[in-house]
C-alpha cells in the first residue's frame, strides 16, 4: 500500500528484518524522522536486485534523523543530524507520544 508523506512529517522507519536484498539500513529499522524532501518515483531496487522490473515504482524520500534517535550513546553536538534517502514501503506514521 503507498502512502504519501509531506516534507516536515515525522515518520518511523518500520522495524522488520525480511530475508533478501533490503536497501533500507538495520540502524534506521524503528526509529523517528523527518522527511526531509521528495526525490521522486523510481524503480524499486529491492526487485530490480533479483532482475524483476522494479515495479511498481515506489516514492523515495530524504528522511533526517537526530544523530541521537540512530545512537543513544552519541556524544556529539544535540542539532548533528543523518539524511538517509529511504523508499516509501519502508515508512509509517510516527507514533506520536
Amino acid at each position: 500500500m503507498s502512502r504519501h508523506f509531506a516534507v516536515g512529517e515525522r515518520v518511523r522507519v518500520r522495524q522488520a528484518s525480511p530475508p533478501g536484498h533490503v536497501r533500507t539500513p538495520a540502524y534506521a529499522r524503528g526509529k523517528d524522522g523527518l522527511v526531509e524532501r521528495l526525490c521522486g518515483r523510481f524503480a524499486n531496487p529491492e526487485e530490480l536486485a533479483y532482475g524483476r522490473l522494479g515495479l511498481p515504482a515506489r516514492t523515495l524520500y530524504r528522511v533526517r534523523f537526530a544523530q541521537s534517535e540512530l545512537w543513544p550513546d552519541y556524544r556529539g553536538h544535540t542539532s548533528d543530524t543523518v539524511d538517509i534517502e529511504i523508499y516509501e514501503h519502508w515508512l509509517e506514521p510516527a507514533i506520536h507520544a
